[in-house]
């Protein structure tokens, strides 16, 4: 072959796969996250991310005991963690976050944000929560003119006491969104006369700060049940790899079970863990009321979501009661569980768009 020919060929080889790329990514840019196609193999890594509280056991609990990474094969585990609520929507937004361990309030917030882009796949963790007061504060109605904190402006436990004030008609209650720490610290000094928090800050206000519980949540929910942290994916992820969402979800699956049968061992790892994150660890008494409050569970218990949905608006956090349609994807949970020999999870009518 001819030195001439062979560089015609070249070049024609040359504009063939540069049209082919022009066209991929004009197709990329035309196609939503509905119509994204699944990758036959997973990602380099998926990102992760939690908070460094006992009502995310689970997640640190799949992380430090590699069910995760187990279950990924190649695919890195990329796990980040956050204070509030609203920072994870964020990162999710900003596709700086692929899966994560959240509040109900923020999941359903993320969902409107998202139009609908965010997705809750699995729960985690039921009950957990309490509202803690100075222990001369003896009944709801004392509330009013106390200065009660939330861990943030509404997540899920400040939407929970906006709508106890509204339903109970107080006055004058002061709301101060604080993170968790200074919280505790607010509370020791009686800037805060008390606050509605998930474990382990609750039992640490009880038990560290003098503090009694004035009302546990699980009070307000039919059976005690009521999904403190959930699990949410960017649908985009999910649609392009539901192996990897899967994958993690088995992890999520092994790591309840484990902790469940080994309730020391889970304790100690998650107090080991909160200690790396946070600088202190928990003294055992208010470690064992943490998890003793709480119930580990892949059901997001998606019935009550409606009710929260209505929470949000008699809160005043949001105008009206967002719609749930197509909120829920529990496909690949219930794949997994499916795989385990474990029942299927009802998404209450929120898989229907």
């Amino acid at each position: 072959m001819s030195t001439t020919r062979t560089l015609r060929l070249l070049a024609a080889a040359t504009a063939a796969l540069a049209l082919a790329a022009g066209c991929s990514r004009a197709d990329s840019g035309n196609t939503s996250a509905a119509q994204a196609q699944p990758q036959a193999q997973g990602p380099a890594e998926v990102r992760l991310g939690y908070f460094p509280n006992v009502t995310h056991a689970p997640a640190i609990i799949g992380q430090k005991k590699d069910f995760y990474a187990k279950e990924l094969g190649s695919t890195k585990l990329a796990v980040t963690t956050f204070n509030a609520g609203p920072e994870e929507i964020n990162a999710l937004l900003g596709k700086s976050l692929d899966i994560g361990f959240i509040g109900s309030g923020p999941a359903i917030n993320g969902f409107t944000k998202s139009n609908g882009t965010i997705q809750l796949i699995s729960g985690a963790v039921s009950g957990g929560a309490q509202l803690v007061t100075k222990p001369d504060i003896t009944s709801i109605d004392q509330l009013a003119g106390k200065n009660i904190a939330t861990p943030s402006l509404g997540n899920t436990q400040d939407v929970a006491l906006k709508k106890l004030i509204k339903d109970k008609n107080l006055a004058n209650v002061k709301i101060t969104n604080l993170d968790n720490p200074k919280t505790f610290d607010a509370f020791r000094t009686g800037s805060v006369d008390g606050a509605w928090l998930p474990e382990p800050w609750s039992s640490r206000l009880v038990l560290d700060a003098g503090a009694k519980v004035l009302l546990d949540e699980k009070t307000l929910w039919p059976g005690g049940r009521f999904p403190t942290t959930v699990i949410i994916v960017r649908q985009e992820f999910l649609q392009q790899y539901p192996q990897t969402v899967q994958a993690i979800l088995r992890g999520h699956i092994a790591a309840i079970d484990w902790a469940k049968a080994n309730d020391a061992d889970a304790k100690k790892v998650v107090n080991d863990a909160l200690k790396e994150l946070t600088g202190n660890s928990l003294s055992q008494p208010v470690l064992d009321s943490s998890f003793k409050a709480i119930e580990l569970t892949t059901d997001p218990i998606s019935s009550t979501f409606p009710q929260l949905a209505k929470d949000s608006v008699t809160a005043g956090i949001v105008k009206s009661a967002v719609e749930l349609k197509g909120f829920a994807d529990l496909t690949a949970l219930n794949e997994a569980l499916k795989a385990t020999g474990k029942p299927a999870v009802d998404a209450a009518g929120l898989d229907k768009k």
